[in-house]
């Protein structure tokens, strides 16, 4: 069986250092928008919320475009932090924070199933 990398990494490393990588992006976009150039803590949040979701769809792209089977594990990897959040944090369902993670998660599915299914058509492609 063949293995496929991206930049030399198997698609579960890439996942983690993207579930990583994008959280703390989300924090310092969060703090830059709310401390340096003031706006809303309410407004920031949501706009860093929305760029952490496009960033995790991207990654999920390019990850299951590169290993069409990596689609089962690569979406709960890069969001698993949103996953344990949803899980222990009590307050949780009860603020619009679930609504920003949710989309998160509903982009990163599309993400990886398009990628997914992008990286199979080109795999065919190749074989003919």
């Amino acid at each position: 069986m063949k293995h496929k990398y991206l930049f030399g990494l198997p698609s579960w490393v890439l996942s983690i250092a993207t579930a990583i990588l994008s959280f703390i992006v989300l924090s310092i976009f969060a703090g830059v928008l709310n401390s340096v150039i003031g706006i809303d803590k309410d407004i920031s949040e949501g706009i860093s919320y929305i760029i952490y979701g496009l960033i995790i769809a991207l990654a999920c792209f390019f990850i299951c475009r590169n290993d069409p089977k990596s689609i089962w594990y690569v979406p709960l990897l890069i969001n698993v932090g949103g996953i344990i959040a949803g899980l222990v944090e009590p307050s949780f369902w009860v603020t619009p924070l679930w609504i920003y993670i949710s989309i998160s998660w509903v982009l990163s599915l599309i993400g990886s199933v398009i990628g997914a299914f992008t990286g199979k058509l080109s795999a065919s492609k190749d074989i003919q």
